[in-house]
């Protein structure tokens, strides 16, 4: 399997540090323009209410597209870390955090971006950021590394990771689970799974609730921004890579070799769906109001026109993993291994 795939499935979480990691005072170097970086390994994408698109990945890329994916420019970015994940509050507030604990900061749409935290000695690459509309966001990472920004992004504070299991009929509560950030040594590092799950993503539903996705079966909900978390019961023990909120209180959880669930009521019970395919699932997105399409590698790409009840399997001829999905008019724009790629809707229903 190679680097490229591997950075696609996100363990680049386990990756060993390099050992010319750069002091903590030390700036990142800037990214290289690359005429090529749109085939590059792109690792996320968002549409921004304006009708544009912001994808990064490698090499600190970040692109921009503003004809629904037909052509991309790529804007300077001051890291060259890889960009794990981008997250817009508007169609102006940006933010965007990869390897090297790196977070990167826009106040004008991403045309400009400013290096907000950088902290490459810690070796804990960060795999998602969210912001409320007042400015309130989160960072989450690998060895459930938090970060808190309450300023729009201008300063960060690492915060501990402490939940708590829902309350679940038939269930005795057990106790808070805190998850120290930056412990450092071999053996904390060797039991990830039980003491500090990596956090993969994070996303907000309608109703002010957080969710965030973790490995070996994690999942978790915030119903205060961020503030506390509770621990939902899993309904299996591998990784998930995203959670999808629907209407109300419904959720898509996906992960490893195809899995697939739905939630009815906020994550305290899920029923497994099929999904037609072993691929790990690694994005999501709800292309309209009842058709929702999921990015895997393998080149899988699951449709649904159901709400989210039933999917089908489309595959691309080439087998190129996906990472991440946005919606166009007329179908998705996917980004993953081979860069960006339009799909329309009637190709994915078809199945051809």
């Amino acid at each position: 399997m190679g680097r490229a795939v591997r950075s696609l499935i996100l363990i680049v979480a386990l990756w060993p540090a390099l050992a010319s990691a750069q002091p903590p005072t030390d700036p990142p170097e800037p990214a290289v323009i690359a005429p090529l970086a749109v085939r590059s390994l792109l690792l996320d994408v968002k549409a921004l209410p304006d009708g544009r698109l912001i994808a990064v990945g490698e090499r600190g890329h970040v692109l921009t597209s503003r004809d629904a994916g037909a052509s991309w420019l790529q804007s300077p970015a001051p890291a060259r870390a890889t960009l794990t994940a981008v997250y817009f509050a508007d169609g102006r507030r940006g933010w965007a955090v990869g390897h090297d604990e790196v977070i990167l900061r826009t106040i004008d749409g991403g045309e400009h971006w400013f290096v907000a935290h950088f902290a490459p000695e810690r070796e804990e690459p960060l795999l998602a950021v969210w912001f409320d509309a007042a400015g309130h966001g989160l960072a989450v990472g690998a060895y459930s590394t938090m970060y808190r920004s309450d300023d729009g992004g201008a300063g960060w504070r690492l915060v501990p990771f402490e939940t708590q299991p829902i309350a679940v009929a038939g269930q005795a509560k057990a106790p808070a689970r805190r998850a120290a950030p930056g412990t450092q040594g071999e053996d904390m590092r060797a039991d990830v799974s039980a003491a500090q799950p990596h956090l993969n993503s994070i996303a907000a539903d309608g109703r002010g609730r957080l969710y965030v996705a973790g490995e070996a079966g994690h999942l978790y909900r915030s119903d205060d921004g961020g503030e506390h978390w509770l621990e939902l019961p899993s309904p299996y023990a591998g990784s998930f890579y995203g959670v999808l909120p629907l209407d109300g209180d419904a959720l898509l959880a996906y992960g490893q070799r195809g899995h697939l669930f739905r939630s009815e009521d906020a994550g305290r019970s899920w029923r497994s769906l099929a999904s037609g395919t072993q691929a790990l699932l690694g994005g999501a997105a709800r292309v309209a109001e009842r058709t929702i399409v999921i990015a895997g590698l393998e080149g899988v790409v699951l449709i649904s026109t159901d709400g989210g009840h039933t999917f089908r399997v489309h595959q691309e001829a080439d087998h190129k993993g996906f990472a991440a999905v946005a919606p166009v008019p007329g179908g998705v724009v996917l980004c993953g291994e081979a860069g960006v790629r339009r799909l329309t809707l009637d190709r994915l229903a078809s199945g051809n």
